[in-house]
């Protein structure tokens, strides 16, 4: 029996990569699945190590490339990652693979084989040094082409105040307060964006911190923000993602 653990602050995400590796490695079961950093750190610190770990590599409440400074991480690891094609070699460092989200089955079926090939052969550890170094090296999007009827423009990033989806599209609204729709979905644009200037508040949005006018508590923790333009529906900071947005206020 293969013990599998699954880390991703998703919760569809998360069922459906359950689902997949069930599919692909029959003889697998799931120890346990986890949504973020801290709840990692104590499964750890409080398990014998699964015999295989997907890693989302982007949670609620940081970098899950944090766990390995906090913890011994021995077993084989997949991460997974919405980063474009140019960016994911800065990743392939001492892990199994790499998947590109949405994870596709065949590409998930191939880790899963390489896996079976090296279970047997002591994984190598992860150089973290080397991981935290390739991430710093990417380069975040300045420019995004807008694409309106048979015209197309360029828009630039600064001048962009946050990003939302309705009827599963994703939009872009400008400071000066118009709107286009964009090519990426909002998984895609969490990875392209500087992370210390637009922040994923939830599913639906992406701000900026220049965008915010006023925040007001919320139930639940959860912290209700004014945006500029102004939202047609409320933006809330979910629970989950609370702790994680005050420190991104802080600049931590």
């Amino acid at each position: 029996m293969t013990r599998v653990l699954i880390i991703e602050d998703e919760e569809a995400a998360a069922k459906r990569l359950q689902k997949m590796v069930s599919d692909a490695l029959p003889e697998s079961v799931v120890a346990d699945s986890l949504r973020s950093i801290a709840s990692a750190t104590e499964w750890f610190n409080s398990n014998p190590q699964p015999d295989l770990a997907f890693f989302d590599i982007h949670l609620a409440d940081g970098n899950s490339f944090e766990i390995f400074k906090r913890v011994k991480v021995d077993c084989p690891v997949i991460f997974t990652t919405a980063y474009d094609q140019y960016a994911l070699e800065a990743f392939k460092v001492n892990s199994i693979d790499y998947l590109l989200k949405p994870v596709k089955k065949d590409e998930l079926e191939r880790a899963i084989e390489k896996f079976r090939h090296l279970h047997f052969k002591a994984p190598a550890p992860v150089d973290i040094q080397k991981l935290l170094a390739s991430i710093q090296k990417v380069e975040y999007k300045e420019r995004f082409i807008i694409r309106y009827g048979e015209h197309m423009k360029t828009i630039q990033t600064a001048d962009i105040a946050y990003f939302y989806t309705e009827n599963r599209v994703s939009f872009a609204a400008l400071k000066e307060g118009k709107r286009y729709a964009v090519d990426h979905n909002m998984d895609q644009l969490e990875e392209m964006l500087n992370p210390r200037q637009f922040f994923r508040i939830n599913r639906q949005f992406i701000i900026g911190y220049d965008s915010i006018t006023e925040m007001l508590s919320y139930s639940k923790s959860r912290v209700l923000v004014k945006l500029n333009p102004p939202t047609k529906e409320d933006t809330i900071v979910s629970s989950e993602r609370s702790a994680a947005f005050k420190a991104w206020l802080a600049g931590e």
